[in-house]
């Protein structure tokens, strides 16, 4: 009796030791196997990425060149001679057509305007430009031009000469007829202030061209 109990004993201890053995073992292996699920997740996200950023350099490649598609320059020309009057003024711009409708872009602006025996003005700055096509013959426009003019009077009888100089901003709206490259049409600043611009007018015809 006392050798059955003893042999009952040792066949309890040996299972439960066989049991912690095969525990040990069940969790290294899902150890190992957790290691091996955090590698391979690892090694799939580094390729992942690694697609993604050569899919994204090839997408911002690919959008350069659709992009300067999209550029058109040009821009405007103004010459005024009249008895005792010059009017000078070169505006190159360039828009990007976001679609067939509309367009973005920005411009420059240099001029030169004289008053015989008055004053001579020097004109220079920039503009922001939106462009609107409901219709391929209308064109709508929107310009934004902040410009600086440098103005020196000349002396009279009445007062010495002097030097003006300031910054003008000034809000186009304007509407055109358009033809293949060229737009004419009528523009009216509606932040015209006959004290600083460098129109005697609100209302003024323009030319546009873009190549």
């Amino acid at each position: 009796m006392a050798k059955v109990q003893q042999s009952h004993l040792f066949k309890s201890f040996f299972y439960v030791l066989l049991r912690k053995n095969l525990l040990k073992i069940d969790l290294t292996m899902n150890n190992n196997q957790i290691s091996i699920v955090f590698k391979s997740f690892f090694v799939i996200l580094v390729l992942v990425f690694s697609g993604s950023l050569n899919a994204q350099q090839k997408y911002i490649i690919d959008n350069s060149n659709h992009f300067w598609d999209k550029v058109q320059f040009g821009g405007g020309l103004g010459v005024g001679i009249g008895s005792g009057y010059t009017d000078i003024s070169v505006m190159p711009s360039a828009i990007y057509n976001v679609n067939e409708i509309v367009a973005v872009g920005v411009g420059l602006q240099f001029g030169y305007l004289s008053s015989k025996s008055y004053y001579n003005s020097f004109v220079y700055g920039g503009s922001l430009v939106g462009l609107v096509n409901p219709i391929p013959e209308i064109q709508l426009s929107a310009e934004l031009e902040q410009v600086r003019v440098n103005t020196d009077y000349n002396a009279t009888n009445y007062r010495p000469s002097y030097s003006d100089n300031y910054w003008n901003t000034a809000l186009y709206l304007g509407a055109g007829y358009r033809t293949g490259s060229v737009t004419i049409g009528a523009r009216y600043d509606v932040l015209y202030n006959p004290d600083k611009s460098l129109y005697g007018s609100d209302f003024m015809p323009f030319v546009r061209v873009y190549f």
